[in-house]
């Protein structure tokens, strides 16, 4: 079966829009999701890149568009449950640190929809580590277990190989993906994604 590997962040509302529609996607074109745990601040500072709010601040039109963009996906998929976060941005070296220890324990699955539900739906900041411990408690998890976890040596040092690595292949934001060596970037290119998994099947 063919993987997509998903280079994520919980910090992109963007990831989030691409991780509601990419299950039924991989589905229907027989293929598998692996998600890489990146932070998403390291990648722009690796790279020179910025987030579009940032990076577009004073070119009014391409603002407006990308909101307008954002918007259509939204509704085109019938992503009701979002909302935007109002603590944004937030700082997710506590989530994704926190991922890297839940993926080591086979458990990035359920990790990855309770933190985005909190992100995404709740609008929690989940910076905090009471809060984060809370939100994870509420969606079955043990908060505290991956506080503790969070500060490892080899998590943080595994969490910064993931980013470097994401970079070194090319990837400059999230989301990203790879089929094979190929890389998409952005929710606007899983029409492009389906095609290459498609293509090498």
């Amino acid at each position: 079966m063919q993987d997509i590997e998903f280079i994520f962040d919980f910090a992109s509302p963007n990831a989030y829009l691409a991780h509601k529609v990419l299950p039924a996607l991989a589905a229907e074109a027989g293929a598998k999701i692996s998600y890489t745990p990146c932070l998403l601040g390291g990648i722009f500072k690796l790279t020179n890149n910025q987030a579009p709010m940032i990076a577009y601040s004073n070119i009014n039109n391409k603002l407006n568009y990308e909101r307008l963009e954002f918007a259509r996906f939204v509704k085109r998929h019938a992503l009701t449950e979002f909302v935007f976060n109002p603590h944004f941005p937030v700082t997710t070296v506590l989530l994704m640190r926190g991922a890297v220890a839940a993926q080591e324990e086979g458990k990035l699955d359920s990790y990855i929809a309770a933190g985005l539900r909190a992100m995404w739906e709740e609008g929690e900041n989940m910076s905090d580590p009471e809060i984060f411990v809370a939100a994870m408690d509420r969606h079955g998890l043990d908060g505290s277990h991956f506080v503790a976890r969070a500060q490892e040596p080899k998590i943080k040092r595994k969490l910064m190989e993931n980013t470097d690595h994401a970079v070194a292949r090319g990837a400059f934001g999230v989301p990203t993906f790879f089929v094979g060596d190929e890389m998409f970037f952005g929710k606007e290119r899983l029409g492009q994604v389906e095609a290459a998994v498609r293509e090498t099947v």
